[in-house]
């Protein structure tokens, strides 16, 4: 049994048809244009060769502007990127700069609250017990809440915390100032940067527009050239056709003779361009073969079923059988494992009986050992 399928027409398909009937059609002009003998001079085709050479010229100079336009702005986006690459790295090193000089004024370890329980020199800078000889002795040392050098003490914190102020007041007006001088560079340098980027967009504009002024020449030209060869073209297809016409109407093809699809190699072959469909017996007994073929799929479909039928029903009674063998099993692993448990329940009994028996023995031995030995410390 034959089953029309019916494709599906893709882009990709269209394409090649269009192309290959292009090519068809470029092929048979090409032909009348050689085997006329008024227009052919020693076997060659002048006028296609000229117009190839103007059409690859054309096609050279087109793609010559193309890849032009397409060099421009790849140089000039090439510029554009090296210029925000270096000032992205300018700007993050001038960011980690910032941070590490920070840290390194306002952030070092001698100035955090907690710096003298992780001091490496705190024993070094501990006062030692006694201050000097007119200190009373005594067995111990220091007692805390002791201070001889309260005083003197308080008033080198006093000055040396007027003098850290002082410095990072100093280091602080430093930090300002190279902060301001950074951010003043970075600023001349980010509109030195805008202004070399404008140049390059105007030199791109005026590269576009100039590239645009020669295609735009180039286009106008092209198409004077296209309508006059369009006119010689139409007029060339005018006289083709009205010869084609000619042609068909005294030919076979319209008066569709059905002799003319008759092959030179048999009877049973025809010419399939010449052909005009089958006879009324050809289709009568093509019905018939699609008819009889139609009855031997029937049948083929028909002892599948029954053949399916047969798997089925084999396939139920394994099924059955498995199950009843598992069912089976299930009973006698159940039979095994309640005498298992009853076993492991009468061990059970028997191991906590003989440890109660151990338990009560040891606490009696226990219970002896102990009024022994208190009978023994008695006497």
């Amino acid at each position: 049994w034959r089953f029309a399928v019916m494709e599906v027409a893709q882009l990709k398909d269209l394409e090649e048809d269009f192309g290959l009937a292009k090519r068809r059609y470029a092929e048979l002009r090409r032909q009348k244009r050689i085997f006329n003998a008024r227009n052919r001079i020693i076997g060659g085709d002048t006028e296609a060769w000229d117009v190839q050479v103007c059409d690859q010229k054309i096609k050279e100079a087109t793609e010559k502007a193309r890849q032009e336009t397409f060099a421009a702005e790849m140089r000039q986006n090439d510029k554009i990127a090296c210029i925000s690459e270096d000032r992205e790295r300018r700007d993050r090193k001038n960011l980690c700069k910032a941070i590490n000089d920070f840290q390194q004024s306002f952030q070092k370890p001698e100035s955090r609250r907690e710096f003298d329980l992780s001091d490496p020199l705190a024993l070094k800078k501990d006062l030692p017990a006694r201050q000097s000889d007119n200190d009373a002795v005594s067995g111990m040392q220091k007692f805390m809440g002791e201070d001889l050098n309260f005083y003197q003490r308080k008033k080198f914190q006093e000055e040396q915390n007027r003098d850290w102020s002082l410095q990072q007041q100093r280091e602080w007006k430093m930090a300002r100032a190279n902060q301001k001088c950074a951010e003043d560079l970075y600023l001349q340098t980010r509109l030195q940067f805008d202004e070399t980027a404008k140049h390059l967009q105007n030199l791109e504009s005026t590269t576009r527009k100039a590239a645009c002024t020669a295609v735009k020449e180039f286009n106008k030209n092209q198409a004077l050239e296209s309508a006059e060869k369009k006119i010689q073209e139409k007029k060339q297809d005018q006289e083709d056709n009205l010869a084609e016409i000619s042609n068909l109407l005294h030919g076979d093809l319209l008066s569709e003779n059905p002799q003319q699809a008759a092959s030179s190699f048999g009877p049973h072959r025809v010419v399939p361009d010449r052909w005009k469909g089958m006879s009324r017996e050809q289709l009568e007994h093509i019905r018939l073969v699609q008819k009889q073929q139609v009855q031997e799929k029937l049948r083929l479909q028909e002892e599948e079923r029954q053949r399916d039928m047969d798997w089925d029903r084999q396939r139920v009674q394994r099924a059955r059988a498995a199950l009843l063998l598992e069912r089976q099993q299930q009973c006698q692993q159940r039979d095994l494992r309640r005498a298992l448990d009853r076993n492991h329940l009468s061990l059970a009994k028997e191991q906590l009986s003989q440890k109660k028996y151990m338990k009560e023995i040891c606490t009696n031995h226990l219970t002896e050992d102990y009024f022994a030995q208190f009978n023994t410390r008695s006497r």
